[in-house]
């Protein structure tokens, strides 16, 4: 079975079962489940009953697609997200956005946990991601078959949608908390970057760095769907002060990054009629 034929089979699974065409997508990263609360729920599906789903092996994803409606925007969540050093090809990892745009997704919301290797920014912060670095050593766009998916060589002079993140620079200074810009770089991972890596990260022009969005924003690019993502900053990376990693510091630092980064959520979907 081709790769269009698995997309084909997922896509009458959701129609199924009432997932209709139109909605926004989003995608929610380590411990960025919070917004699930503020959804009016139509739908929740667990990966495992979509058909040809990859599924997540992360301890802090819960694995499962949430349909429904928020600021009166329908919405297609997908809570829980796959990674390269899940062991996952890169098709398998952007499956969701493939999923999405087939079903009449053209507007994408990401959202990742992300350390900070610009020592202004502080853990707790959100950083708007404006540009990225390609550190994970592969594309979903140079897989077998992929040109079966669209165009191979995507232009990526513009990956994230200005008008977005315009407007969500306003929704920040409206509401008076920092919004910060950057670039993100997305190494493969899982584990955290040694003293070196992070001051290699800083050279090259990185402000934060994480182990994901990059393949997912690559495959939105290549549908030509209006994408926006942020990072929540969960720890500061500074090579000279470096600690232990802690998990729940790390975690605690999501939830509080992740309050600024919902009021932002909804306040795209509440502008206009639709995001677009």
């Amino acid at each position: 079975m081709n790769k269009q034929e698995q997309i084909n089979q997922s896509l009458a699974f959701l129609k199924n079962h009432g997932i209709e065409t139109g909605a926004i997508g989003i995608i929610l990263g380590t411990g960025l489940g919070d917004l699930i609360d503020f959804i009016s729920i139509e739908k929740e599906i667990h990966y495992t009953d979509i058909p040809h789903f990859p599924i997540p092996t992360m301890e802090f994803h819960n694995g499962r697609l949430i349909y429904g409606s928020l600021k009166g925007k329908k919405v297609l969540v997908f809570d829980g997200r796959f990674h390269a050093y899940e062991g996952l090809s890169y098709f398998e990892i952007t499956y969701p956005v493939r999923l999405m745009h087939a079903i009449g997704v053209q507007q994408l919301i990401i959202s990742n946990a992300a350390g900070a290797i610009n020592l202004s920014y502080k853990k707790g912060e959100v950083m708007l991601i404006e540009d990225h670095i390609n550190l994970q050593a592969g594309s979903p766009l140079a897989e077998k078959g992929i040109e079966e998916l669209g165009q191979r060589f995507v232009d990526m002079s513009s990956p994230y949608s200005p008008r977005l993140m315009d407007k969500a620079k306003h929704i920040a200074k409206q509401h008076g908390f920092p919004l910060r810009t950057g670039v993100y770089a997305a190494v493969t991972g899982p584990q955290l970057e040694t003293k070196a890596e992070y001051r290699y990260l800083k050279i090259i022009g990185a402000d934060a760095v994480g182990m994901s969005t990059v393949p997912e924003v690559i495959v939105a690019n290549q549908l030509q769907m209006e994408c926006i993502a942020f990072s929540v900053l969960t720890d500061v990376c500074d090579p000279d002060n470096l600690a232990p990693i802690n998990i729940e510091d790390i975690m605690a630092a999501a939830k509080k990054a992740e309050q600024s980064l919902i009021i932002i959520v909804k306040e795209l979907l509440s502008t206009q009629k639709k995001i677009k």
